[in-house]
């Protein structure tokens, strides 16, 4: 408090309103692969905001399209207006560890959305998996396999079997033919089939069949920025498909949609679509759609970052006051925008931060405890008409 010493009228600014929450990015994507020039920027995180760009830093004359080439081309075609990219410097070594690959891409805050276009091996789907989960502000777009001869090997994980002749735990193993990859229980990762039919990003007099990945990663920017992370990534249009390598019917999406397989399907009328927007995560899950999962990463990211200046503060009313009209006026703003379920927003979330939730001995731990629910909106999955018939001459109500 300033000293007065002598009489007279004194004005002072003073901070008392709401520190507004933001909500965070979620269309940055960060893109591992081999690009064009293998020696290109090797062990770099670049970013990268157009096609432009990428090929000024990547593409050397004559050099031919890779997968991550295609799907970088895809991302900015389809709506994604700023990426990372890590040339890793070949076609078949790891996406992680070492310092190198989704490692790089760990330390950028600002990355929603990680993608190895084309690695469908089980090792980089765990490396994707793992990378996403563990820093919980970001998904994986997995693609499926080039080819399959029977699509229900899609339902079953690898995993490792008893060999034939031995039972129980026999020392023995073999693999089965599963090409799905592992659940995730935080729905951290959406898995997509089959891959797509393209003009080649470098010579587009060729037809080339790629991984979606790309693609798809400029389908999530595109929805964000005209409907909102909360709107379902689904039944929209891939820019710049001409076909899907393998037709699926909807038979065989009924076996793969409730194992959190993404169908891309192709309709007579409609063309190329995504018409899935599951995780990976297990069918029952509270994680198991994909706006969901995306939307709570923005608003945990959003409220972690805007709330710093928390930290060290006297932990009392005052303080748990602030935190809970900061973050009501955030979750408020959203459930006007749509992403919120409910009526009003009393029946959309609740915010308490109070001494119930923040006893002496949280105090003195040195800790200030917020306890927030929220009720996101789900997309409509499956649309329902049920209809019968009337009788001979029954009444129309006419508007």
């Amino acid at each position: 408090m300033a000293a007065y010493l002598s009489p007279g009228v004194y004005v002072e600014e003073v901070s008392s309103g709401p520190r507004p929450i933001e909500a965070v990015g979620t269309s940055t994507a960060g893109f591992v692969g081999l690009a064009p020039s293998a020696g290109a920027r090797p062990g770099e995180a670049v970013a990268i905001n157009n096609w432009s760009a990428f090929v000024r830093d990547f593409v050397e004359p004559g050099s031919a399209a890779t997968d991550l080439a295609n799907a970088v081309y895809g991302f900015f075609l389809n709506g994604g207006t700023r990426c990372y990219v890590v040339n890793i410097g070949t076609s078949d070594g790891a996406i992680a560890g070492g310092g190198r690959g989704l490692d790089l891409l760990e330390a950028i805050d600002e990355i929603a959305i990680i993608a190895a276009p084309g690695r469908t091996d089980p090792a980089a789907y765990a490396a994707l998996l793992d990378s996403a989960e563990r820093m919980r502000d970001r998904v994986a777009i997995l693609d499926g396999p080039a080819a399959v001869d029977d699509v229900e090997a899609l339902t079953r994980a690898a995993s490792v079997s008893p060999a034939e002749g031995e039972e129980g735990d026999g020392r023995k193993a073999k693999q089965k033919p599963g090409l799905r990859p592992r659940d995730s229980d935080g729905g951290y990762g959406a898995f997509y089939y089959p891959w797509i039919i393209v003009r080649d990003a470098l010579d587009p007099d060729k037809q080339v069949q790629i991984a979606p990945s790309g693609h798809l990663a400029g389908i999530y920017a595109r929805t964000d920025a005209e409907r909102g992370v909360h709107k379902a990534p689904a039944n929209l249009p891939i820019r710049g498909a001409l076909g899907v390598s393998r037709i699926v019917s909807r038979a065989e999406q009924d076996v793969l949609n409730p194992v959190g397989v993404n169908c891309i399907r192709q309709f007579s009328r409609e063309g190329v679509r995504v018409w899935g927007a599951r995780t990976l995560a297990p069918a029952g899950s509270e994680w198991r759609y994909l706006n969901v999962r995306r939307l709570f990463n923005m608003i945990e990211e959003s409220i972690a970052i805007a709330t710093r200046w928390v930290v060290f503060e006297p932990n009392d009313r005052p303080l748990w006051k602030s935190v809970k009209r900061d973050v009501d006026a955030f979750l408020t703003l959203l459930w006007r925008q749509g992403a919120l379920a409910g009526a009003t927003p009393q029946e959309a979330f609740f915010v308490r931060c109070d001494a119930e939730t923040n006893p002496p001995e949280v105090v003195d731990a040195g800790q200030v405890v917020a306890l927030i629910g929220i009720a996101p909106v789900k997309p409509a999955e499956f649309v329902i008409f049920r209809i019968g018939q009337s009788a001979t001459g029954a009444s129309v109500e006419r508007a």
